[in-house]
């Protein structure tokens, strides 16, 4: 039994570009590459890689080759990701890299007239590396969703806390929904972020449109206060809806703390930001027209 598997496993190895070749046909029928990917010399190098691989485990330690399959399935894995090729269309190939395997097989089978049983051995050695590339696959892309997910969720949660400029030294950030602990940490990076590379003197923070005020986003309130207040930034609150100050009243929160002011025209004319020549703020303007 031993002796037939080294055969097999070294007329696979002998014949891995033909079996190559013949590789490429079948999956570019089914499943065609770009002219591009095609020119690709690692591509080529790959599928002679695990031809190899295939004739390897029939003879020889099947961990080592093991080892070996897991390299192979990570960089091809990559490549699938880097190219966008879909996981159905990846995985869908490695059916095809089997069929090419057991027509060697079979024909051997055939010729030299091997023992039934034969049939079932190549099959223990060869689909263990079959399954592990189809699981190293799988785990790549998982990785892959998961990252997209969270940029998209990250670049999400920007988008919710954005902060617009309205001349020089001076931003806005209209704050709509709901301040938890999570989004409370996304405002004060933005604003800590931006503030910084913007050069803000002023930040006006409406939340004209956050519906809940308790002790928890007071406290948020007062620890972004606080932190733009260490890198120079001046902040200041507007939009406290009556209702909202109300609620803050019976809670006995203080914002004695925080300047506050009822709207953003308010907040602007106190910081000296006039509609005059050119729409420049008069403290930053020391010419006036006569």
């Amino acid at each position: 039994m031993k002796e037939e598997l080294v055969y097999i496993g070294k007329k696979i190895i002998e014949h891995k570009y033909n079996l190559s070749e013949k590789l490429a046909e079948r999956l570019d029928a089914t499943h065609p590459l770009s002219t591009e990917e095609l020119k690709e010399k690692k591509i080529l190098k790959w599928r002679v890689s695990i031809m190899e691989y295939f004739g390897r485990v029939l003879f020889e330690e099947q961990e080592a080759v093991l080892k070996l399959v897991k390299e192979w399935a990570l960089a091809t894995g990559k490549y699938a990701v880097e190219k966008n090729i879909p996981l159905e269309k990846a995985l869908g190939t490695l059916p095809i890299y089997r069929s090419v395997i057991w027509d060697v097989f079979t024909r051997e089978l055939e010729e030299h007239q091997f023992a039934a049983i034969t049939m079932l051995h190549v099959s223990e050695r060869i689909d263990p590396l079959l399954d592990t590339v189809t699981c190293i696959f799988g785990q790549i892309y998982d990785e892959h969703n998961r990252y997209m997910m969270n940029l998209a969720y990250t670049s999400l949660e920007e988008l919710s806390v954005p902060l617009v400029p309205v001349t020089k030294g001076i931003a806005i950030m209209p704050i709509i929904g709901e301040i938890d602990t999570h989004r409370s940490q996304v405002i004060m990076e933005t604003c800590l972020k931006k503030g910084t590379s913007l050069q803000l003197a002023y930040l006006i923070l409406d939340i004209s449109g956050v519906v809940i005020i308790d002790t928890m986003v007071a406290d948020n309130l007062f620890k972004i206060h606080q932190a733009l207040k260490l890198v120079g930034v001046e902040a200041i609150i507007t939009g406290i809806r009556p209702e909202i100050a109300q609620t803050v009243v019976k809670l006995g929160i203080n914002f004695n703390q925080i300047k506050t002011e009822a709207n953003l025209e308010a907040a602007l004319l106190k910081i000296g930001f006039r509609r005059s020549e050119e729409h420049r703020p008069t403290h930053l303007s020391s010419r006036r027209i006569k």
